[in-house]
């Protein structure tokens, strides 16, 4: 993925690497999807080359990488594996939310700090049946009943990626006492928490994102690290990591689908399919979505990175999750017209890319819900005068 949007040190540094270490990351992609079974060698290697220490600041100890950083090399990574990518993505975009927002007290982001330079994998555990996405706004089933020395924890979480990975998880739970929604930092090994062995999805099935079981789960009260609606406020960029995915997704798709068009000859031509005028303009619809959900996205995220006001484009963050979403599912079906019937054989990896693609859908923020803050931010502009 050679771009001269690659610019940061950090940035050539992680490209570089992954690409060096490309087919040994891709190696086991397809036996993980059948078995929906964890990347775990893949997200190993991560840790131990200090991926996940990339958005910890420079100050407690990390790579400082920036959120345009992440992006770009969230997007190669997930060229190589969308599941791994996906996983490690929610740790890294957790990471960077979290210290540049300072949302939690000090003493737990040196705790977490020193966690996560030993290896530590973090993720948020928020969905759950009952209420569907949590980027609507229902109230968890979860609870946390306060016994007058610790907050006890009991319900079940939905989709939560890169489960039996995981170190620490970050449970939203309602508390009736206060009647808010907190956010809870327990580890995973906490007597009571369970990991379900029920993830059996069609798309990214090697996240291993099964539900998380709470059973008088017992938390310090010093663990309450947000309440909802309280704390600081400001304008989260770093769920870029889930576009960017998606992203290298799309372009692992056109490479395929590229390498196809130029080796398979069928006898009934004399070229490579490469050389018929409709392949080239597949391959032209390609290149065009691929280049303009590539520059809305990384360019969207060095505007995020450089601005100090983020509401500022706060349209142009909700707009990329859609857009790269639209045109790389568009990218993976002219990739698929390209390969024809044989791009449905499962021993191809195209047919796991569509399924990881349709998978995005349902990744915040919702397409309707980003619609919605786009139209209400251009009306009010017109309110206002």
């Amino acid at each position: 993925m050679k771009s001269v949007l690659i610019q940061s040190e950090i940035q050539k540094e992680w490209v570089a690497k992954l690409e060096a270490h490309r087919e040994q990351l891709e190696k086991n992609a397809h036996r993980n999807d059948i078995e929906s079974r964890f990347p775990y060698e893949n997200v190993q290697w991560l840790v131990d080359e200090g991926y996940s220490q990339l958005t910890l600041p420079v100050a407690y100890g990390g790579r400082g990488a920036t959120l345009e950083d992440m992006t770009v090399i969230q997007t190669v990574l997930g060229s190589i594996d969308g599941a791994t990518a996906l996983s490690i993505g929610w740790h890294v975009g957790l990471i960077g939310e979290l210290y540049e927002g300072r949302l939690w007290d000090d003493a737990i982001l040196e705790l977490l700090a020193e966690a996560v330079k030993q290896g530590a994998l973090v993720n948020r555990a928020v969905s759950e049946a009952e209420t569907g996405s949590p980027t609507r706004g229902g109230r968890p089933a979860t609870f946390a009943q306060f016994d007058g020395t610790h907050y006890v924890l009991n319900g079940v979480k939905t989709f939560t990626s890169m489960s039996r990975a995981l170190s620490h998880v970050v449970v939203a739970a309602y508390i009736p006492d206060r009647e808010k929604v907190g956010f809870f930092l327990i580890k995973k090994d906490a007597e009571g928490l369970e990991v379900a062995d029920n993830w059996n999805m069609v798309g990214m099935r090697a996240t291993e994102s099964h539900d998380l079981i709470l059973n008088d789960v017992k938390v310090e009260s010093k663990f309450l690290v947000e309440i909802k609606g309280e704390g600081p406020k400001f304008q989260n960029g770093w769920l870029l990591h889930i576009p960017a995915t998606y992203l290298g997704i799309a372009q692992a798709a056109r490479d395929e689908a590229l390498k196809f068009a130029l080796t398979h000859q069928p006898n009934s031509i004399e070229t490579p399919i490469s050389e018929l005028p409709v392949v080239q303009q597949n391959i032209g619809k390609m290149e065009t979505k691929l280049l303009s959900a590539r520059h809305l996205l990384w360019s969207t995220a060095k505007a995020y990175t450089d601005l100090s006001e983020k509401d500022e484009i706060s349209n142009e963050t909700a707009a990329s999750k859609v857009v790269v979403m639209n045109e790389g599912l568009e990218v993976v079906d002219l990739a698929m017209r390209i390969i024809g019937a044989k791009s449905l054989e499962m021993d191809r990896p195209i047919q796991r890319y569509y399924r990881d693609m349709r998978a995005g859908l349902h990744n915040p923020p919702m397409e309707d819900l980003a619609y919605t803050q786009i139209a209400k931010k251009a009306l009010s502009l017109f309110q206002s005068e």
